[in-house]
């Protein structure tokens, strides 16, 4: 299913005023932040995820000025058949992100991305549209 939700993560930088991550992540709310809209919720509850594991050695950071991703350069085999991952809202809880469910992602995601915190906007084309000002 392509696009099954709206979310962005937001990992607080290393040495970042913490007001900036307790207002957009929340006070003792962890370090991450994956925000959908409420439309996406049962398709998140009904998604049947695999996942494959593949070597780590093999990835390296990747981007600038800080890196946000890892990539491997080269072919990469995977350690076994695609595993599920079950259940997607468990998941979060048991990796403690913090999963905030909205109306419309535009009015966080303007507070997001005009903070101190590192932030990744996937798949924002699937938001409902801006409310009007």
């Amino acid at each position: 299913m392509p696009g099954y939700c709206n979310d962005f993560a937001d990992a607080v930088r290393p040495a970042r005023p913490p007001r900036c991550r307790d207002r957009i992540i929340g006070a003792g709310c962890g370090t991450r932040v994956h925000a959908i809209e409420y439309a996406w919720l049962d398709a998140i509850r009904r998604t049947r995820l695999y996942a494959y594991r593949l070597p780590a050695e093999s990835f390296r950071p990747f981007g600038e000025p800080e890196p946000h991703a890892c990539v491997a350069v080269d072919p990469v085999a995977p350690l076994g058949p695609a595993e599920p991952v079950g259940d997607l809202l468990a998941c979060h809880a048991e990796a403690g992100i913090q999963l905030r469910i909205l109306d419309n992602l535009w009015p966080f995601w303007d507070e997001v991305v005009t903070s101190t915190v590192s932030f990744s906007g996937i798949r924002l084309r699937n938001a409902r549209p801006r409310p009007a000002r």
